[in-house]
């Protein structure tokens, strides 16, 4: 399981401690968030180093994953990081692998939270370039690089679940 953009590394620690068989790779572009997620996992044998990888780099340094997992990156990054994750994980995933995304997204024809636009009003004005995603724009990405939406899975705080599969 590659995980984009661990930050903390509290959501790998969480999931490896509860899927103690599969193996876990964090990875995060920022130092820091680098060594926050080496600590939170120390001890945990199904977790390996955290690599640096920045989602909208050409270059990945993994070849090959069995699923991708992004937690609260999409609407926390510019959207060229959305478009790289898509690409990258267009590279390393096999057909029928999943991509799964969660966070907090508009939905076409559905009334966003007003805490959800409280949230994504203090993104904006920490960078322009950050904000609530709209599902159908990350979906339209997603097909651009092969990925065909699977499932969509209502989750706690107004957050979804977001799973495409090539």
């Amino acid at each position: 399981m590659l995980e984009i953009a661990s930050g903390s590394g509290e959501h790998c620690a969480f999931f490896a401690e509860r899927f103690p068989a599969l193996n876990w790779q964090p990875s995060d572009p920022e130092p820091s968030a680098r060594i926050s997620i080496a600590s939170w996992c120390a001890g945990l044998a199904n977790v390996a180093q955290p690599l640096a990888l920045d989602a909208s780099s050409k270059d990945w340094p993994v070849d090959r994953a069995d699923a991708v997992l992004c937690i609260n990156m999409v609407h926390i990054s510019p959207w060229q990081a959305t478009l790289g994750l898509m690409e990258g994980a267009a590279q390393v995933l096999s057909p029928g692998a999943p991509l799964i995304l969660y966070g907090p997204y508009r939905r076409e024809g559905v009334e966003t939270a007003p805490s959800n636009e409280a949230f994504d009003a203090s993104l904006r004005s920490r960078d322009p370039r950050w904000g609530l995603r709209d599902l159908g724009a990350v979906t339209a990405a997603a097909n651009e690089q092969g990925f065909a939406l699977d499932e969509v899975i209502e989750m706690p705080a107004n957050n979804l679940a977001v799973i495409y599969r090539r």
